[in-house]
Parts: C-alpha cells; structure tokens; sequence
C-alpha cells in the first residue's frame, strides 16, 4: 500500500475501525468511475469535498449522485460564504490529494456535515487516501467516526 493508504489505515483503526481497502487500477477518481469499478449505485459513493467557509476548510460528504448547493451548505456550517477549496487548500487541510480523500484522518480535525442521502443506505463507499483506493462503510460509522453532522446542503 502506498503511504498515503497506510496513514488513512491508521487513523480509521484508531477509532474502531478496520477497513477493507480494495485497489483499483482503474482510478476510483469519480464517482462514477468509483461505482463503476465497485460494483454498486453512485448514489452509495461518498464524495468527500473540502469547501472553505469564511476561509476555514470544512468537508462535505454527499452522495455520489448529488451536489453540493454552496448556499445551503453556508447556512449550514454558519458561514457567509463558502467556495470550493483549491486542490492545494484541499491537501493542506486534509493531508491527501483531490480524489483519494478519505473522510477522516486528517491532521486537524474539520467541520463535516453529511448529505442525508447517504444516511439510507446500509453500505457506502468512501476513498481510502489516493485516487484508487476505496473502503466500505455503514452511515453510522462515517458519523462516528468523522464527527460529521446531518444537513441538507444537496442538490440533485
């Protein structure tokens, strides 16, 4: 496993968890590329986005299915503006690259919310520290273990 791999391991084992990394060759970069290499709904992806409120970073997991509505994920975070992070904002405040960011392990903590799409399915899908790794978790342990909160920042 690459270094990157090896410290999303880490950190997901020190709080419980003990994930299942499966390698694709083929990139899980996307969502769609994600599903399709996995086997299972977009809708089941965790897209793990870093967005900057008011110039702090926070993460958005939404479904693979869906977008982030900028707007609602303000008010959602109590922020007056929120943009995209720069790829470069993105590793600085979770430590790994656009497409392979996992939803925890990160050297500071971030705020998270959650998109409540992916709160109905038993089994999703999240990157596992570079564009070609992925893990599976429950809902409950994405919450759990990212300090994430519920919000309806989505968009189809």
């Amino acid at each position: 496993m690459s270094g990157a791999v090896d410290r999303f391991v880490e950190a997901a084992r020190s709080r419980g968890i003990d994930p299942q990394v499966r390698r694709f060759p083929e990139g899980t970069k996307t969502a769609e590329d994600a599903a399709r290499a996995i086997g299972c709904d977009v809708a089941q992806i965790v897209k793990s986005l870093v967005f900057m409120a008011d110039d702090r970073p926070v993460m958005a997991f939404t479904s693979g299915a869906n977008r982030v509505d900028e707007a609602r994920l303000a008010e959602a975070v109590g922020a007056a503006v929120v943009r995209r992070a720069t790829p470069d904002e993105a590793r600085a405040a979770t430590g790994f690259a656009v497409g392979g960011t996992p939803p925890f392990g990160h050297p500071d903590r971030l705020t998270c919310v959650v998109d409540r799409d992916l709160l109905t399915w038993d089994e999703i899908w999240a990157a596992a520290g570079t564009p070609d790794a992925v893990f599976p978790l429950t809902p409950g342990e994405l919450l759990s273990a990212s300090g994430a909160a519920t919000a309806d920042f989505a968009s189809r």
